[in-house]
């Protein structure tokens, strides 16, 4: 079996030797860069990493300039590494795409966790599922497809795995814990605004690609997904 790899971009050359090291333990070949405009030109060539680990800051293109460039050449998933107790950072990073986040300092094992767990929601899903349609949104959870009424849906597998439980049982109201849980692969931590952020890329993808579907609110309980013009 092929091993996922991994690039890290980070400054900070003992923490990538560290990093190297520990997850080629854990099955996973990784490589490490230490400069934005190279882990830039290494995460969007023809045959990118499976994972990309970004650091927020290093001199000169930082690491929100290259989660931009990754996301315009495609939806590889991307940790970003942010400092301890920054919200802006980590806000920041997820409306840009980001897939999760990591404060450092971080204990690796809790890093080869959320690679792995990008991986399993990455994986196409089991056929009998089967396709689900609300309102003009149809998911092809096989193929990790999703469709409007004006095309394909262009989605990072955080977003995919949000949609696919909230379109599997229409009207529903899902606990942000639990979308956690099944879109991010651990448990909402106190003040977490993750689910959030990825609720509202959503929306404005959903609503970009006509899918006659609304993410609604309600408060106080979760999240549920309904056709337009349904009740909440």
């Amino acid at each position: 079996m092929k091993q996922p790899s991994v690039l890290i971009v980070d400054d900070d050359v003992e923490l990538c030797a560290m990093l190297e090291e520990f997850l080629a333990g854990e099955g996973m070949s990784v490589t490490s860069v230490h400069d934005g405009e190279t882990g830039r030109t290494r995460a969007t060539q023809p045959q990118p990493p499976d994972a990309v680990v970004l650091d927020v800051m290093m001199p000169g293109a930082n690491g929100f300039d290259v989660l931009r460039e990754i996301r315009r050449h495609g939806d590889v998933p991307v940790i970003m590494l942010t400092a301890r107790g920054d919200d802006t950072d980590r806000i920041v990073g997820l409306e840009l795409g980001a897939d999760d986040y990591l404060p450092k300092p971080f204990n690796p094992r809790e890093l080869a966790a959320r690679l792995r767990a990008v991986w399993r929601r990455g994986r196409p899903g089991p056929a009998e599922q089967g396709p689900a349609q609300v309102g003009r949104l149809r998911l092809d959870p096989e193929n990790r497809n999703a469709e409007g009424a004006a095309g394909r849906i262009v989605l990072t597998g955080a977003e995919f795995a949000l949609l696919e439980m909230l379109a599997r049982t229409p009207g529903e109201v899902h606990s942000k814990d639990a979308l956690s849980q099944y879109a991010l692969g651990r448990e909402a931590m106190p003040f977490d605004r993750s689910v959030d952020t990825h609720v509202s890329r959503l929306r404005h993808k959903l609503e970009e690609a006509g899918a006659g579907v609304s993410i609604r609110n309600v408060r106080g309980r979760g999240y549920c997904l309904t056709a337009d013009g349904d009740a909440p």
